[in-house]
């Protein structure tokens, strides 16, 4: 069956059309075989090719060899049978963000205002300049209305355009860099086929109709394809089907295996028949791309009638849409493990509860400004002197309300800080970017901040706080525990020929050592490290494995039990060649197997009885010992039979068995862990180890790794015992028990994936202790899903880890080492200041800029600072501030102090003394100057200047004067702990350096030049220097300020809590239910109109989406897998991938009904 693509010339001359006339059958053909499911599938294969191999010939391929690997035959294959990808959607234009930025509430209320006031600027009325209108004290039209009466309109759209365009851009920017930075991830997502007879890895998007692929444990299969071997093989199909259950896979019942569904136990090999946009995944993803724009509107009109502002909800997106799928599928999933939907990182569950109180302050503080100056108005008018509303004096009147709204308006911009969503979209892509450096590939944004904040990691042990260069050291064979490999003559020639025998058959084929790629390098191993270190003993013991495994291919194998963390063994049977009866070969954890051993060979080779009483001594003397070395120890052993059993009964197949031998192999710690361990005690983080290993074992290595220390009152469990304490009699968890055992686990030893999830999803359910935890999850097996999925923030390993394991994670460690994870916390913790930081620095602006805006217009019926000047400063306290300070660089300091866990405010009471502190000094001032700046610059005053009046020097001083101290507040905020010098470090940020600079020399273009617009004069350089003396003393203020301890000012209010405690129990949510959050539940009430601002930090930048969806683990270019998209009304079931969705699970909850009905599916579509 040799690859007779030869016979076949390159079809140049061929008409692109006719490329299928080369092949025994159709794209069509292949599209409908794979339809078919178990019984079908094998019927219709069986009348229309005979068998699978007959699959393989009319598809010019060897089930052996593979495909050759020409160039032209494989051009051929494209243009036939497609290529394996599917087209993403396209991204937004900048047109369109720009449209989504202008939804902002705040500014469509700014939009119309200066609409109206640039419309009655040209509108001049008869009675004008009638004396019986009145003319109202106060420069309300002080910007020379009768010249230049449009400038003030056209300047706050001109602001308006600005803001809007900076948003757009950095949205524009940051979906570009991730969609690139996907792009590369993909690229890098690979798959093993076989070509001209060699197993290689190549692009998942270079994987053709007519490939050999090999698939094994974990992986998340790239294309459709019909088995053509398979061992144990069993697939998750519950991303395509719905159906929870394992389907297992054989040639004789069901053979078709679908892209997108995950292998979770076994291996084999498949034919692929079906790629990219015809693949179950591709056909579907084609089928609701069609739908999408319908159910857009119909979303869109659902969210409508539900009563919500639409503000609340994210737009819907494109990758909105994908989010929506991918949340839909996780549900899903989780219904399956009950896991409960991860509510909001801690940052933004704070972040969301500040945002509202802040929003509402500043909606009463403008609401109050515009009422009060209306009154004012109307009482000075009216009532003191008695004037009559006449209609001349109509558009007059109203030019003056304009002139209101526009300063209430402009205090509600002020008040509301909206650079917060850009401060962290920022600091969070900024952290990305820069954690790609350090080994993080970060998968959703949020997990980046939230690991500054935990407060627990459970880590694996294998590969993460050890080398996983795994070698054996120490055997115990022929009733001799040998400390060091012992040289194979020394071993009798049967045993030794059972012993390689067994290792070479009974472990994967794909697992191999290569030679070093370097000269005099050490050898490389492949595939699983622990057959590795067995196949580098056969190799010690000078024997070699290849020639066993030839002359016994994978395809002679009877039957293999693969590894599993049930089984914690592998077993393969061979049929003998030279008689009846048939072999078994099988290895794994030591105490597990020796168990199932009712034999053992002696020195002579010959097998005796091997009892319960010399079990516990071979434990004793040989076991304990290596485990307490720190060694994992594997025994390998056998069985025959003369009959065939019924191999379904595994209990009977895997008992009396004949031990061979018991190996210890050595992990060597990484040399850095036990550092990166003493940094996560010292910054307040409990490490614990989970792991599948001997307790002894465990115990060694945590010890190593400075995890168990001595005379510390801390316990190793193994899962069994872990198991009876935290369970009640009827085998269910019980809080209060785990709430007993958790505090003081350091070693979970001999652990199953369910204790892990156990273990993971008690700690964070708890309330214990004063904080609440938060959970960081390493994990590499398929397994370790569900735990992942439930931990705050899931490690994936991105060397050792499956695919199905990265995809439920969060953050991938590119280089599976545990000091990677401690580089991630310190990049939450920066993000975290980052936050407060800016945080800091804006609500001081914000204080002071509302009670200015708010106290001058009540007095003098004028803000101080005009509409212009405030969006200027709302532009570069926001825009700017946020770049700067959102891009601090972290330092080790960060790693000094104790998490902030979920529960302390976001704004701390040093911070809240800071901005009070930093705000009485600004107000002093500003009033100072404000009531008596004429006298002390000798110069005229501004206050109550007549209509048409120029931009008086007065007014000029104050503002720039205020923009001054913000410039050199914003070097004070860049500490937030009460630290006194705040020049620290500062030139290791030449982002920070460049925009206070640069702010700077704006700010004196604009009093010099800015005229009318800005309602700005130019200054002497006597008075800038002035003002820049002003605004140096914010900094001498900063170190009074620092000089009070805060433990007096008892009377300083935090903000920005997490959830309180005593809400924790209305956060435990039945299946599939929505994350319950209390600030949304106060949205809902409404009157949140700036709302939409905040939910940038959803919609903003599509990133959290592309992430989510985009670098989920799907191997190369086809990286939509398919889901489940349930209905809430769970009407009907319909199959999609990833990229489109119908309801989303983000929408609060009450508009869970009005998601929409399901998108039609043919019935081809749906699992059956």
């Amino acid at each position: 069956m040799a690859n007779n693509t030869a016979d076949h010339p390159p079809g140049n001359s061929v008409a692109e059309v006719d490329h299928e006339v080369d092949f025994g059958c159709t794209t069509m053909q292949l599209r409908e075989l794979m339809e078919l499911r178990s019984g079908e599938a094998v019927n219709k294969i069986a009348e229309c090719y005979g068998d699978v191999q007959g699959i393989c010939r009319r598809l010019n391929t060897s089930p052996i060899e593979g495909l050759s690997g020409n160039p032209a035959d494989l051009e051929k294959r494209h243009a036939a049978f497609g290529k394996n990808f599917i087209p993403p959607k396209k991204p937004k234009t900048f047109l369109q963000l720009v449209w989504e930025a202008l939804q902002d509430v705040t500014l469509i209320i700014l939009e119309v205002a200066a609409i109206i006031s640039l419309g009655l600027s040209f509108y001049h009325p008869q009675g004008e300049g009638n004396d019986s209108c009145g003319q109202a004290s106060g420069g309300v039209e002080d910007e020379g209305e009768a010249q230049a009466g449009w400038i003030e309109g056209a300047a706050i759209l001109f602001s308006v355009i600005i803001v809007v365009l900076v948003t757009a851009f950095n949205d524009w920017s940051k979906e570009k860099q991730f969609r690139g930075l996907q792009s590369r991830i993909e690229q890098e997502q690979k798959f093993t086929v076989i070509r001209k007879g060699q197993v290689i890895q190549i692009p998942v998007a270079e994987i053709v109709v007519g490939d050999i692929a090999q698939i094994k444990y974990g992986d998340l299969l790239p294309a459709d394809g019909i088995l053509i071997q398979g061992n144990d093989l069993k697939i998750d199909e519950s991303s395509l089907t719905g159906e929870s259950d394992q389907v297992r896979k054989s040639l004789e019942k069901d053979p078709m295996l679908l892209s997108g569904t995950h292998v979770m136990e076994g291996s084999g090999r498949m034919v692929v028949s079906a790629v990219g946009l015809n693949s179950q995944t591709g056909i579907i993803f084609t089928l609701l791309g069609a739908g999408g724009e319908d159910e857009e509107k119909k979303v869109k009109k659902a969210k409508t009638q539900d009563g919500i502002a639409l503000e609340i909800q994210p737009l819907k997106s494109e990758e909105g849409v994908e989010s929506e799928e991918k949340e839909e599928k996780e549900e899903k999933e989780k219904k399956k493990v009950n896991v409960t939907k991860k509510e909001k990182s801690v940052l933004q569950s704070k972040l969301t509860r500040l945002a509202v109180q802040i929003g509402k302050a500043g909606l009463i503080m403008s609401a109050m400004t515009v009422i009060i100056l209306i009154l004012y108005f109307v009482i000075q008018t009216f009532g003191i002197e008695g004037r009559e509303w006449t209609a001349e004096c109509t558009p007059i009147y109203i030019q003056y309300f304009v002139k209101f709204l526009i300063i209430g308006v402009t205090v509600l911009v002020v008040a509301v800080p909206e650079g917060l969503p850009l401060a962290v979209t920022i600091s969070l892509a900024y952290s990305v970017k820069k954690m790609m450096k350090d080994n993080n590939l970060v998968r959703h944004l949020d997990a980046c901040e939230t690991m500054g904040n935990a407060t627990a990691i459970c880590s694996d042990k294998t590969g993460t706080l050890t080398m996983n260069r795994m070698t054996v050291v120490q055997a115990y064979i022929g009733d001799t525990h040998y400390k060091s490999i012992p040289e194979p003559e020394a071993i009798n020639p049967e045993t030794l020929e059972l012993l390689v025998n067994s290792i070479s058959i009974n472990s994967a084929y794909t697992t191999k050592i290569l030679p070093s790629e370097k000269e005099g390098g050490l050898p490389r191993p492949v595939g699983n490290k622990t057959e590795c270190a067995l196949l580098g003993l056969v190799l010690d013991l000078k024997r070699d494995y290849q020639p066993i495994r030839d002359e016994v291919p994978e395809e002679n194998l009877y039957k293999v039990y693969t590894f599993n963390s049930a089984r914690k063994s592998m077993s393969t049977v061979l049929k003998n060649t030279s008689g009846p009866g048939f072999r078994m070969y099988s290895k794994g954890a030591s105490e597990i197997v020796l168990r199932k051993c009712s034999y053992i060979l002696d020195a002579s080779g010959q097998s005796r009885v091997f009892k319960a009483k010399d079990r516990d001594e071979m434990v004793r003397k040989v076991i304990e010992p290596m485990a307490c070395d720190g060694l994992r120890t594997i025994c390998v052993a056998m069985r025959d039979f003369t009959t065939e059993p019924d191999w379904d009964n595994e209990a009977d197949i895997l008992n009396d068995l004949t031990c061979i031998c018991v190996v210890g192999i050595e992990d060597p710690v990484r040399p850095e862990v036990p550092d990166a361990i003493s940094k996560c005690q010292r910054a307040g983080i409990t490490v614990r180890m989970v792991t599948g290993d001997n307790i002894n074992t465990a115990r060694a290595i945590a010890t190593k790794c400075g995890i168990l220390l001595p005379g510390e009152d801390f316990i190793c469990l193994e899962g069994k015992d872990f198991n009876q304490q935290i369970r009640n009699d009827k085998g269910e968890v019980e809080q209060e028990r785990l709430d007993k055992v958790w505090p003081k686990l350091r070693v979970l030893a001999r652990s199953s994936p369910t204790d892990k999830h156990t273990l993971v999803k008690g700690i964070i359910d708890s309330t214990v202790g004063e904080t609440r935890q938060v959970v960081a999850v390493t994990g590499d097996g398929t397994n370790d899903g569900p735990a992942l999925k439930k931990a705050d923030v899931g490690f994936a390993m991105g060397i050792a880890g499956t695919d199905v394991a990265k995809e439920a994670s969060d953050i991938i460690l590119t280089d599976d080492n545990f000091t990677s994870i401690v580089k991630a916390v310190m990049w939450g913790r920066n993000v975290y200041d980052s936050i407060s930081k800016f945080l800091q620095f804006q609500l001081t602006v914000n204080v002071v800029a509302v009670i200015v805006a708010f106290t001058g217009a009540c007095i003098t019926q004028d803000s101080p600072l005009k509409a212009v000047q405030m969006l200027w400063v709302n532009l570069i306290m926001d825009t700017l501030a946020s770049l700067a300070l959102a891009t601090e660089p972290p330092t080790e300091a960060l790693l000094l102090r104790r998490p902030y866990g979920r529960d302390k405010p976001l704004i701390s009471r040093t911070m809240m003394k800071n901005i009070l502190g930093h705000a009485v000094y600004q107000l002093i001032i500003t009033f100072t100057l404000l009531f008596a700046g004429e006298k002390l610059f000798k110069i005229d005053s501004g206050r109550n200047a007549p209509l048409h009046s120029l931009p008086s020097e007065h007014y000029t001083i104050i503002f720039n004067v205020f923009v001054m101290m913000q410039l050199f507040n914003e070097i004070n905020a860049r500490k937030i702990h009460g630290e006194r010098n705040v020049f620290e470090g500062i030139y290791r940020n030449p982002i920070f350096c460049s925009v206070v600079l640069g702010t700077f020399a704006l700010q004196i273009v604009i009093v010099q030049f800015g005229g009318k617009p800005f309602s700005c004069t130019a200054l002497t350089i006597d008075q800038w220097l002035w003002c820049i003396f002003i605004g140096v003393g914010e900094l001498l203020w900063g170190q009074f300020i620092s000089a009070i301890p805060t433990h007096h000012l008892k009377f300083l209010k935090e903000a920005g809590h997490g959830i309180p405690k005593e809400d924790i129990a209305q956060e435990q949510l039945t299946e599939g239910a929505d994350a319950i959050d209390l600030a949304e539940m106060e949205m809902r009430r409404g009157q949140i109109l700036w709302f939409r601002g905040l939910n940038r930090i959803q919609t903003q930048m599509d990133v959290v989406y592309t992430f989510q969806t985009g670098q989920t683990a799907v191997p190369g270019a086809l990286r939509r897998q398919p889901s489940v998209v349930s209905q809430h009304n769970d009407a009907k079931t319909v199959s999609s991938p990833t990229h489109v969705g119908i309801s989303s699970s983000s929408l609060s909850a009450n508009s869970a009904a009005a998601a929409g009905p399901p998108a039609p599916a043919s019935s081809s579509t749906t699992g059956n």
